[in-house]
C-alpha cells in the first residue's frame, strides 16, 4: 500500500512529482475559481434561453425576451425619427426666410446640414466647403447660378451637366482646340481677362495685346460672361472680375481654359436625399457663403 507523503511545512499532501529537487504539492483549485466557473456556466445556460442563440436551419431560437440587434436598431431608428418629426415638419412647412429667422431651428439646420454635407458633399468640396482643384469654393459667396437657398436647392435637385432631364447645363467651349480662335487670340484674351483681376499686369509693353484681347472678348466671350465680364447667373457663366477661380487664376491656367474648354459636373441628389434633407442642405450651403472671412 502506497503511503501518502505530507509536506512538513505546509501540511499538504504531495503529488509524488519532484522537479529539480522540489516536491510538487497537491494544491486544490481555489473555491473562488470554482464558484466563478459555476456562475459562468449557469449564466451561459440562462442566456441561451433568454436571447437569440441557436441556429435552426433558416431561422434561430428567438429567446424568451424577444430581443435581438435587429429590433434594437429598429427601435433606435424609430426613436430618432420621432425626435426629428417635430422640427422636420417645421422645415417642410416654413419658407426659407421664416426658417432663417428662427435661430433655434437654424441651430438644428447647421448641425444636421453639417452631417449631410460631410456625408454627401465633402468628397468634392472639402469638409470645410472651401473646395479644391477643379471644385468650387462654397464659402466665398461667389455663385454660378446664384447663392440664394432656392437656387442652391434647384442645383442640388437637378445637378449640373447631369443625367437629370432638367439639369443645369454649362460648358466652356474649347476655343483654341476647336480652332475658333488662333493661338495669338487665345493669348490676347487671356491677358485681358487676367488684367481685369490684377491691373498691375497691364504694362506699356502689353497694353496693345490687352486691347486686342478685349476685342476678342466682346465678340467671343461677352455673350455668356457679359460685356463687363461679371458673368450671367441665368446661364451659369462665372464672374471673371472677382478673383475667384475654379480651375486656377494664373495666366497659364486661363490660357488652358480658353484653349481646351471646361465642363464641370455636379451630381443630382433628388433620388438620394429627401426633399427635407435637400432643403436643409441648401440652407447650410447658403450659410457657408455668408460666413465672415
Amino acid at each position: 500500500m502506497e503511503v501518502e507523503e505530507v509536506d512538513p511545512v505546509s501540511g499538504r499532501k504531495t503529488t509524488g512529482h519532484i522537479w529539480n529537487g522540489i516536491k510538487e504539492l497537491d494544491t486544490p483549485i481555489p473555491r473562488g475559481v470554482l464558484l466563478f466557473l459555476i456562475v459562468t456556466h449557469v449564466f451561459a445556460v440562462l442566456w441561451w434561453f433568454l436571447l437569440p442563440t441557436w441556429p435552426l436551419g433558416r431561422t434561430y431560437t428567438k429567446g424568451l425576451l424577444g430581443i435581438d440587434q435587429k429590433t434594437t436598431v429598429e427601435e433606435t431608428l424609430r426613436e430618432g425619427t420621432d425626435a426629428r418629426a417635430s422640427w422636420m415638419s417645421k422645415i417642410d412647412s416654413m419658407s426659407y426666410d421664416e426658417i432663417r429667422a428662427d435661430e433655434r431651428l437654424m441651430a438644428t439646420v447647421r448641425t444636421t446640414g453639417n452631417q449631410l454635407f460631410g456625408d454627401n458633399c465633402a468628397a468634392c468640396h472639402g469638409r470645410d466647403g472651401k473646395g479644391g482643384n477643379n471644385y468650387p469654393d462654397l464659402t466665398d459667396d461667389d455663385w454660378l447660378w446664384g447663392g440664394g437657398p432656392e437656387k442652391i436647392q434647384q442645383t442640388l435637385m437637378v445637378g449640373i451637366n447631369s443625367r437629370h432631364p432638367e439639369t443645369r447645363v454649362a460648358q466652356m467651349p474649347a476655343f483654341g482646340r476647336d480652332e475658333m480662335l488662333d493661338r495669338q487670340q487665345v493669348l490676347d484674351v487671356a491677358a485681358y481677362v487676367i488684367s481685369l483681376n490684377d491691373p498691375t499686369t497691364s504694362t506699356a509693353k502689353n497694353v496693345n495685346q490687352i486691347d486686342k484681347g478685349r476685342e476678342v472678348f466682346l465678340t467671343t466671350c461677352a455673350a455668356c460672361h457679359g460685356e463687363n465680364a461679371k458673368g450671367k447667373p441665368d446661364v451659369g457663366a462665372p464672374n471673371l472680375t472677382d478673383g475667384q477661380w475654379v480651375y486656377g487664376g494664373s495666366l497659364q491656367s486661363i490660357v488652358d481654359t480658353i484653349h481646351g474648354g471646361r465642363q464641370g459636373h455636379m451630381p443630382t441628389w433628388d433620388e438620394r436625399l429627401s426633399p427635407s434633407e435637400i432643403k436643409i442642405l441648401a440652407l447650410y450651403v447658403n450659410a457657408l457663403g455668408q460666413q465672415e472671412p
